[in-house]
């Protein structure tokens, strides 16, 4: 083809408008898979004209990426390893690194080659699901000529690649090539004439399928779940999934058409229809057929672990000697009369798999309507794409490890003072975090704050953690929201002020409900959900120094805090059995961000020690050992030791973080 002058609009102008058309529609791209190219003139730094290539980045999503999603290679480079014979992936790597324009721009497409080896303006790959329904059934080749006419070539399954990409070109007199268990390639000199082709293709499948269809037969008096089933479900899953680490669980009702037939079994049996789905929703999802039954889920989820441990035994000898095997366990879960349980590192994680799992056990019901049968990948071909580097690579992209990455944790008094500098610093580990405080707006600001910094968005409870309706509400949502349950930092409190011969009865039962009633039900209602789910978990009372050095005037307060440290040992007594670690935090004099002092109550505690409202934190501060102010970050700094691993040894401990009180030092 001929290069001129740079047109208007670029071409990397109308790549990026005709990639977010087809990132739009999940029925042909699901969660940033698919690739779109474009090639066109551009200047290198010696000012010579050359021809270039933009391909999306490796990882990239053609929704929403713009002009830095696509970086820019230089052309004759790549087409000259057409002429290769054979070229292996680190080789190929390299070599699309060596022809990249900008040497720091992100890492291109597996898929580089194939797109580079076309001879046309514009290539398109997707992996649409009418397009993948065609070819996982046998007779592929025949459906595909018969859907789509003789415009369009068929390769059986191939890994993507330099062998890939030599054959694909070497199909270029037709329209476009259909790949095995991988999706759908076309090409054009016109932007706009490749998307139609791509969307022309993928409707003609679609016909196709829809004139072949049957009924599915679905089971018979199939009811949803209750929401007490569903969470004694996500709690028993959990347990049983969080053997080989911590996950957050979602459901998504979505699959219910695939979940209640008939044939559910057989639809999961084998497995994701294209390689490119593996990636989130692994080989394959577990069905658990009897979802009440508590033995037939864990046998369910056993005998899922097996079948890829034996699996992996069975291939093993295809990786390099020191390979380790993923995790065995599932990541996706059938749940008939509910749809789809998924597993991640956080909600956002699971609800990509739920996106991919929804689309790969459709594209395969569909396929076993319309064609009776089913055939998927063979497991040693699905092996070598789920050990590929080169797939597992994108893993790594915007992942960063976090500590407390895949727990869920409660935070009560989470709006303001030491309980939102915790839940933010839980956000920021990587928790999904329950923020439950009495003020909604606070709660939303802080939301919103830990999903602008990247943390994973936190669920808010709005209501007085002194009611029991309100605590049950709290830890329901870290179940039916996030999975189960890891942590609880019980925080929320008041200060009672007052001599007790002038306090009013009221006042007394108020602190009472506010500061330890709601520490025990939080607490039951805590040890209820982490003995089901039997994994363990902590429990962090935010305490006070005063619980051992109370001051005059400040009883109300000082008992309750008391109170809640007896309330811990209790815990700990009880929950120890079951994994169930209890400690508590005693700090004090802490200002900063905090509520505490609001309402008249700095200007009493001044009083009490004759100084100046402004003076009281610099008291604070003198009268402790290490002459320090106490900041919530201080507080935070111990509630998260308590809750990580590091202290898995440690229950029915009080860690004082008051600067060294010596009338307050635990004993």
């Amino acid at each position: 083809m001929t290069f001129g002058s740079i047109a208007t609009p670029s071409a990397l102008e109308e790549l990026v408008a005709r990639s977010r058309r087809i990132g739009a529609d999940p029925t042909l791209v699901v969660n940033g898979g698919g690739n779109t190219s474009a090639k066109g003139p551009a200047i290198d730094d010696t000012g010579r004209a050359r021809r270039a290539l933009w391909v999306k980045a490796s990882g990239g999503d053609l929704a929403t990426g713009g002009p830095a999603a696509y970086p820019a290679l230089w052309l004759d480079e790549l087409e000259a390893l057409a002429g290769r014979t054979e070229l292996d992936d680190p080789a190929m790597v390299k070599a699309v690194r060596r022809a990249l324009v900008d040497p720091t721009a992100p890492r291109p497409s597996i898929e580089t080659l194939l797109h580079a080896f076309l001879p046309f303006a514009h290539v398109d790959h997707v992996h649409a699901d009418a397009i993948c329904a065609l070819t996982n059934q046998p007779r592929g080749r025949e459906v595909v000529r018969e859907a789509l006419g003789e415009r369009f070539a068929y390769l059986e399954w191939l890994r993507p690649g330099f062998d890939l990409a030599r054959l694909v070109a070497s199909l270029a007199s037709y329209d476009g090539v259909v790949l095995a268990h991988h999706g759908l390639v076309t090409w054009a000199d016109e932007s706009e004439a490749c998307l139609a082709r791509t969307l022309d293709a993928v409707r003609a499948a679609d016909d196709y399928l829809s004139a072949h269809a049957v009924s599915a037969v679905a089971r018979d008096s199939l009811t949803r779940l209750s929401d007490d089933d569903v969470e004694a479900l996500l709690l028993r899953v959990r347990g049983a999934l969080s053997r080989t680490g911590r996950r957050v669980l979602l459901v998504d009702e979505r699959l219910r058409s695939v979940a209640d037939r008939a044939d559910a079994a057989e639809v999961a049996a084998a497995g994701v229809p294209t390689g490119d789905h593996m990636l989130w929703v692994k080989p394959w999802p577990v069905l658990l057929g009897d979802p009440l039954d508590e033995q037939a889920v864990s046998d369910a989820i056993s005998a899922y672990e097996a079948r890829y441990t034996a699996y992996y035994d069975a291939h093993r000898d295809l990786l390099e000697a020191d390979t380790p095997m993923h995790d065995p366990l599932p990541r996706v879960a059938l749940v008939p009369g509910l749809g789809s349980i998924t597993a991640g590192a956080s909600r956002e994680d699971a609800s990509r798999a739920a996106e991919v799992a929804y689309h790969a056990a459709s594209t395969l019901a569909r396929a076993k309507d319309a064609f009776g049968e089913l055939a998927p990948l063979h497991d040693t071909e699905t092996f070598r794409f789920d050990y590929w580097p080169m797939e597992l690579y994108k893993l790594s992209l915007g992942n960063p490890a976090r500590p407390f990455a895949g727990t869920v944790q409660i935070v009560t008094g989470a709006a303001s003072g030491i309980g939102r500098t915790i839940a933010m610093e839980l956000a920021l580990a990587g928790a999904s975090v329950v923020a439950a405080d009495l003020d909604g707006d606070l709660l939303a600001a802080f939301a919103a704050e830990a999903v602008a910094a990247g943390a994973p968005e936190p669920a808010v409870v709005p209501g007085d953690q002194s009611r029991e309706d309100t605590v049950i509400e709290t830890v329901r949502t870290a179940v039916l929201r996030f999975g189960g349950l890891d942590g609880v930092v019980v925080n929320a409190g008041i200060g009672v002020a007052g001599l007790l011969e002038d306090l009013q009865l009221a006042r007394w039962q108020h602190g009472l409900d506010v500061n330890l009633t709601s520490a025990f039900l939080l607490t039951r209602e805590a040890l209820r959900r982490m003995r089901r789910q039997g994994i363990g978990g902590s429990i962090v009372y935010v305490a006070s120094k005063n619980a051992f050095a109370p001051g005059a005037g400040f009883g109300g307060y000082s008992v309750t805090k008391a109170g809640m440290l007896q309330l811990m040992r209790i815990a700990a007594l009880e929950g120890g059995p079951a994994g169930i670690r209890t400690n508590a935090v005693n700090p004090d004099a802490v200002f900063d961000n905090s509520r505490l002092w609001a309402g008249g109550l700095r200007e009493q505690r001044a009083a009490e020690h004759g100084i100046k409202p402004e003076e009281l934190e610099d008291f604070y501060a003198r009268r402790n050992l290490l002459h320090r102010h106490v900041t919530t970050k201080d507080v935070a700094n111990a509630v998260m030791f308590l809750l990580s691993d590091a202290s898995s040894r440690t229950t029915g401990s009080v860690i004082p973080v008051d600067g060294g009180v010596a009338a307050a030092f635990p004993r």
